[in-house]
Formats: C-alpha cells, sequence, structure tokens
C-alpha cells in the first residue's frame, strides 16, 4: 500500500482507503468530485445551460472539439515532460479529421441509438470552412464526432465521453 488515509467511521471503527494522487490533488484544490468541471464551470460562473439538443450539430461539435482534444492533451502530458513541439505532432495524429472519422466509423455500431442521432446531426451540418488535410466526406464525420463528445459533455456524461474516446483509441491502434 503506497499511501493509505485511515477515515473514522461513524461507530469509531476505522478503516483503510487507498488514494489515488488524482484524489489527493482533487482533496487538496477542493474537488471533490474529478467528473464534475462542467458543474464547478457553471457554478463559478453562475450558467443556466440550456437543453444541449437545443444546440446545433456545429455547436456541439464546436465544443465537443474542446473536450475531445482536452482529452487527447491530458493523455499526451500524462507521458511525461517532453518537447512541446513533439506533444503538438502527437496530438495533432489524433485530432485530424482523418483520425476522427475513423475512429468514429470503428466504433459507430457501439453507440446508443441516441449517440448515434447525435453524431449523424453533427455529420450531416453544413460546414462553414473546408478541412484542411481531409476529404468533406472525413471532415462531415470527424464533426459528428464532435458533435457526440459535445454532447456528451454537456449531458454532464463524462465517463461516457472517456468510454467513447478509448474505444476509438483501441479502434485505431488495432
Amino acid at each position: 500500500m503506497d499511501e493509505s488515509v485511515m477515515n473514522r467511521m461513524e461507530d469509531g471503527t476505522e478503516k483503510s482507503t487507498e488514494k489515488s494522487t488524482a484524489e489527493e490533488v482533487s482533496e487538496e484544490i477542493g474537488c471533490e468530485n474529478q467528473d464534475s468541471f462542467l458543474q464547478n464551470v457553471k457554478e463559478q460562473f453562475h450558467l443556466q445551460m440550456p437543453d444541449p439538443l437545443s444546440y446545433s450539430g456545429l455547436a456541439l461539435a464546436f465544443v465537443g472539439d474542446g473536450a475531445y482534444e482536452l482529452v487527447i492533451r491530458t493523455l499526451i502530458a500524462g507521458r511525461g515532460n517532453m518537447q512541446v513541439k513533439k506533444m503538438h505532432r502527437m496530438c495533432s495524429e489524433l485530432v485530424k479529421a482523418p483520425a476522427q472519422a475513423a475512429m468514429v466509423h470503428a466504433i459507430f455500431d457501439r453507440l446508443t441509438k441516441e449517440e448515434q442521432a447525435v453524431c449523424k446531426r453533427g455529420h450531416n451540418t453544413k460546414p462553414h470552412t473546408k478541412a484542411k488535410n481531409a476529404d468533406m466526406e472525413e471532415y462531415l464525420w470527424a464533426t459528428g464526432l464532435e458533435a457526440l463528445c459535445g454532447w456528451l459533455y454537456l449531458t454532464g456524461q463524462q465517463q461516457r465521453l472517456m468510454e467513447v474516446i478509448h474505444m476509438g483509441m483501441d479502434a485505431l491502434e488495432s
């Protein structure tokens, strides 16, 4: 056991629980639930968010682009300190449209019907920009994945967001 924390139960007995470094840091900075980033933003900035399904596919993709990239950057940072240029290259490989399109194609059948509908909604939007390094179909599917990520984030489904990204990354590796 690396580090255990002794907790006093109401009946006076003690129990030992393992705590991860992330939990310890979260506790230190006053963030009890690691999955509450969105809730913290809402509380700190006094936001009343509309129903995420009221957002356009492109608006969901706008939010999802940030959520997806933050997860990818976190994964890369988790590998340890390295040159920022190398980190950027690694990140770019996973956030570009062809990689996102490949991810969504590989996992689409494993999404719920509601998730598939959100993904299709993002895919079926009319983008106002042209893809730099992808054909239009790849760009549209990448937009679908980003819309799904945005919807999952805005509906507070961070755990499912992680599962979807993890499934997609596993599919890219195989």
